[in-house]
């Protein structure tokens, strides 16, 4: 399988510009206030055949679009999307609502013009055939581009053999859920899984939760008549969240692999995963908006199941604690964790704290909320919201300086901002089919105006205007021994 790898780009920031005089560009954004690398600066961009050519000067363009006064900033690189459900692998049960059509358009509307899909193996299946199925839900369907973590439920000698392979064909990551079933009966396959992901470079993403505990917790509410929504929480406490990222920590020091915590939620884990990273440990951290945005006050609400993600929404306290390890780079990313359903669906009756339907549709206010939140109201650097929402995932995946960075050769992947447009959050209104928001109703200042995918105009003043099936399926190197 061979992706789209274009050559590697070379810096533009600190070099010298070319000023091509009147050589005319395929497109040319003017006097933006550039963020890239973790600098600043008023320039102007000038594209070509999908890349970005040239970063300062004065170019002319057979289009040129004002960027003046507004953010020009690299397009979102959203390593965290779901489209398929673990159920989804048993006829009959609930099926997601977006495909990689609405997803896609969801991003682009939204600045993230690269995503990362969860592509599950089937029981007694390849890795490899996770990664074909994702590229072939995406054919004709998806807006941007788009990579693939397969993952690990059986880790059979066949799948693990086949770990050196996910580096060959361009996409080194395979995630581990420790919580599903099964995982405790096999962990000495899984851990022989992790030692070959560090020997060939394949990040193992770890979902941390510990399974026979929450599964035992959720039993016994629903047998003593608590298992509403409300009290999802106490189904999955803090310490099973902290006993997993522990674990899964000292598996990959075992290993030599390196990991990265998806969905981090309390600040117990995050001082767990600072501490390994002192020691010199490969830890990346990932949180999601939920978790800096909202507080387990939520589910005192008459529709908590609306709220319901794993692990759940923390106290005041982890949410501190995030904000906090955010501006102080212990948290690398902020993704999205998009994993939609309707609101019919997370609110079905029949659903108790042991069957319910995890996620939320996230990906269109990921970077909006956090530009709201964090740099208008929390001062957070414009280059710190770069690096967690596109830089530092590009960087971990394998795909920067081609996404994640306006430099020289890099992909023309853009989003200009208007850091004083405010809108009101309303679901019904978004790209995604769940037709709601966990933020319904919040007022939002700071959105993209226009987003720019390979050189092409995908977005544009509430509409999308690029073409369903462009995006391309990427090719990514493997993880490199110092990060």
């Amino acid at each position: 399988m061979v992706g789209h790898r274009p050559g590697r780009p070379r810096p533009a920031h600190g070099g010298a510009r070319m000023n091509r005089g009147t050589r005319t560009f395929d497109l040319v954004i003017r006097g933006g206030s550039v963020t890239s690398d973790g600098r600043t600066e008023v320039a102007d961009v000038a594209i070509r055949s999908g890349r970005i050519a040239q970063v300062g000067g004065h170019p002319l363009g057979a289009r040129v679009i004002d960027a003046r006064g507004r953010p020009v900033l690299p397009g979102g690189v959203d390593a965290h999307v779901h489209l398929t459900a673990i159920r989804e692998l048993k006829p009959g049960d609930a099926v997601r609502p977006d495909d990689f059509g609405s997803v896609t358009e969801a991003a682009a509307a939204g600045g993230v013009t690269t995503i990362g899909t969860m592509g599950h193996q089937y029981p007694e299946g390849l890795l490899s055939e996770a990664v074909d199925r994702e590229a072939e839900a995406a054919r004709g369907r998806a807006l941007v581009d788009f990579f693939v973590h397969p993952v690990l439920n059986d880790p059979s000698e066949r799948a693990r053999a086949e770990i050196s392979e996910l580096a060959r064909i361009g996409q080194p990551s395979v995630k581990v859920f420790l919580s599903f079933p099964g995982f405790e009966e096999r962990a000495e396959e899984y851990l022989e899984a992790l030692r070959e992901a560090g020997r060939f470079g394949v990040r193992v993403l770890v979902h941390c939760e510990d399974g026979p505990m929450i599964r035992r917790l959720a039993r016994w509410l629903v047998e003593d008549g608590r298992g509403d929504a409300a009290h999802y929480p106490a189904a999955h406490p803090e310490g099973s969240e902290v006993a997993s990222v522990t674990r899964a920590i000292e598996l990959a020091r075992a290993a030599g692999a390196p990991i990265y915590v998806v969905r981090l939620s309390s600040a117990a884990a995050l001082q767990i995963c600072r501490s390994a990273r002192v020691r010199g440990q490969r830890v990346a951290v990932e949180t999601r908006p939920m978790y800096l945005h909202l507080t387990r006050a939520v589910f005192e609400e008459p529709d908590a199941g609306r709220y319901i993600g794993n692990p759940p929404v923390g106290g005041e306290m982890d949410q501190a604690a995030l904000w906090d390890g955010l501006a102080r780079g212990d948290v690398d990313t902020v993704c999205s964790d998009h994993a939609p359903w309707t609101l019919e669906q997370k609110l079905d009756p029949s659903l108790d704290v042991s069957s319910v339907r995890p996620g939320v549709a996230e990906i269109e206010t990921l970077m909006p909320m956090l530009f709201s939140e964090g740099v208008v109201k929390r001062r957070l650097p414009i280059e710190r919201f770069v690096e967690v929402t596109s830089t530092n995932a590009a960087r971990l995946f394998g795909v920067y300086p081609t996404k994640g960075a306006i430099v020289t050769g890099a992909d023309a992947d853009l989003c200009l901002w208007d850091p004083q447009a405010c809108r009101q959050i309303g679901g019904s209104q978004m790209r995604s089919r769940a037709g709601y928001s966990v933020y319904d109703g919040w007022d939002v200042q700071g959105w993209p105006v226009m987003t720019i995918s390979r050189g092409q105009v995908v977005w544009e003043d509430g509409e999308i205007r690029g073409t369903p099936g462009r995006g391309r399926l990427v090719s990514r190197a493997p993880a490199r021994a110092d990060g």
